[in-house]
């Protein structure tokens, strides 16, 4: 099967519809699923990575886990605040072993990511610039989490930087979005760091399933109607994005751990995602009068509607609270 669309929601709905009417029943290790194998989905417009849906937009998990994996960290904990679902594929209750960050970064002492950056800065047509996620060790003991992506082949052409990613496996509900949000973000960090444009985003799939459970959830999405999906991320800023990217790393934890912070040197877009971070953290605290003060700073409104969503939750939250201090 082959998807091409321009934004995250076209191609999820193509996906739905083909699983949901298509799709061969299978039983994995998990839950019972329908599956469409060999399937390439090609994303016109990475930028384009955030649902507009009201159940499959998730950026504030999204973004959670893309600074998980630039901490470099298998840490349970840190993805744990954002994603507590992960806590189930924890097989010491402390790390995920097929965690990706150190994966991407310290492969056996390997930065995969500043090698890809290294091989296309020395040669802008090489075909070597490939990151391994998949280990051979991974199918030789039952681990609980191993990676579903095997490889990201990045490749700069034009003055444009496409990436090529292969998955043995991929969950169309949960796993999906999240992953094309994670990678492309990764694409435009590398595209920036040799001085390149987005380019195309493929996204090549093994075994492209929906698990039973989530098959209600998958009509929902496509009873919600068509969205306004032409408005994408706003573009990352020019230059090498790591010093920033490091920035954006300290700000994130102190947030998780309830520090103060500043973030008067950064970049309007990487201040956008800060406040994000910070937005989440008070939907959790039930503050919605902080999280409209947030909103009202914001740079881009491609942000908006999600802002919208965690001020609703914590307006819950908040009068959950009043009412059990009132009982």
């Amino acid at each position: 099967m082959y998807i091409r669309a321009d934004t995250l929601d076209d191609v999820m709905r193509r996906v739905f519809r083909k699983l949901l009417t298509d799709g061969r029943a299978i039983n994995p290790s998990r839950d019972p699923a329908v599956e469409v194998a060999a399937t390439l989905l090609h994303l016109t417009n990475p930028r384009a990575r955030l649902s507009r849906s009201e159940s499959r937009g998730r950026i504030f998990s999204a973004l959670g886990e893309l600074l998980w994996y630039l901490a470099k960290t298998d840490a349970l904990d840190f993805i744990r605040y954002y994603i507590p679902e992960y806590e189930e594929s924890s097989d010491d209750g402390k790390t995920i072993h097929g965690a990706y960050g150190p994966r991407l970064f310290n492969d056996n002492g390997i930065d995969q990511i500043a090698n890809v950056i290294a091989v296309l800065r020395n040669r802008a047509d090489s075909r070597r610039a490939v990151i391994q996620l998949f280990r051979a060790t991974d199918i030789s003991h039952p681990y609980k989490d191993v990676p579903c992506t095997c490889s990201m082949q990045f490749m700069l052409r034009g003055g444009q930087l496409d990436l090529v990613t292969t998955m043995r496996s991929n969950d169309a509900y949960l796993g999906l979005p999240h992953d094309i949000f994670c990678f492309t973000m990764l694409q435009e960090l590398v595209a920036r760091s040799v001085r390149a444009e987005v380019g195309q985003y493929y996204h090549m799939i093994g075994s492209l399933h929906l698990y039973d459970k989530h098959r209600e959830g998958a009509r929902l999405y496509l009873r919600e109607g068509w969205q306004a999906t032409t408005r994408a991320m706003p573009p990352m800023p020019t230059g090498t994005p790591w010093r920033s990217i490091e920035r954006l790393r300290i700000a994130e934890r102190a947030i998780r751990e309830g520090r103060k912070i500043t973030i008067g040197h950064l970049h309007n877009y990487w201040k956008d995602l800060v406040r994000l971070l910070k937005i989440f953290r008070l939907s959790q605290q039930g503050k919605p009068a902080r999280i409209a003060q947030l909103k009202r700073q914001m740079n881009s409104p491609a942000y908006a509607p999600y802002i919208e969503t965690r001020q609703q939750l914590a307006e819950t939250r908040a009068t959950e609270s009043v009412g059990a201090l009132n009982e």
